[in-house]
């Protein structure tokens, strides 16, 4: 988990780093608890050649390598506290250094507010690149509430089987969608998806606005 900081104390330390990646195709893909976001994204991974960029993968393996960043990260964790936002982002910049040959990154679970994205925009404009577009996939909440709660008989997730649960967690993403969703609507890079139908159904309508956008 992350927490807000001062944009401008994350943008400085990436200056001189330039990048000569901007054909680079760069994806954030937003879908809430039951929408189906973990399958469509690794059809989209697969189809389009993007690397998995999940922040939760790399503050874990940051911390198992014990990397300077992920001693850090470990000293906000034991002490209770959010990681912040300028540790996170040193992470994405490391793992976008170390892969800067692929077609471009899709993004899970950061941007999480609209600050994380203009910091999230700032780093990317520093190496020559940008966000160039953000999907979110829409899926009505009884639909949702039915998806989960038959993932739950099996998953043996108890937040999976609790209704008031389910949209309560369904409440927050939208909360949090929202800001982001805001943020990148200024620069035209955002796009709702019909995520109700077959798998294949909701990927074709995600190929759709990628393809639009390439």
């Amino acid at each position: 988990m992350t927490k807000n900081c001062p944009i401008v104390s994350i943008f400085i330390p990436f200056l001189n780093h330039p990048f000569t990646k901007k054909s680079m195709f760069n994806l954030i893909l937003f879908g809430p608890p039951g929408s189906g976001k973990g399958t469509q994204s690794e059809k989209l991974i697969q189809q389009y050649g993007l690397k998995h960029l999940s922040t939760g993968d790399l503050l874990r393996s940051e911390i198992a390598q014990q990397t300077p960043l992920g001693k850090e990260a470990q000293q906000y964790m034991d002490q209770g506290q959010l990681v912040p936002d300028a540790v996170v982002i040193g992470m994405i910049s490391s793992a976008i250094d170390q892969h800067a040959g692929v077609k471009g990154f899709l993004f899970d679970g950061f941007p999480r507010t609209a600050a994380q994205a203009a910091a999230l925009d700032q780093l990317l404009e520093a190496k020559n690149t940008s966000i160039s577009l953000m999907l979110a996939l829409e899926v009505s909440e009884p639909e949702l509430v039915q998806r989960l709660m038959k993932r739950g008989e099996t998953s043996g997730r108890s937040d999976d089987t609790n209704e008031q649960i389910i949209s309560a967690r369904i409440t927050e993403y939208h909360n949090k969608t929202t800001a982001v969703a805001d943020y990148y609507r200024q620069f035209d890079k955002v796009k709702m998806v019909q995520g109700e139908g077959s798998i294949d159904e909701i990927f074709q309508g995600l190929c759709k606005e990628i393809n639009d956008k390439l």
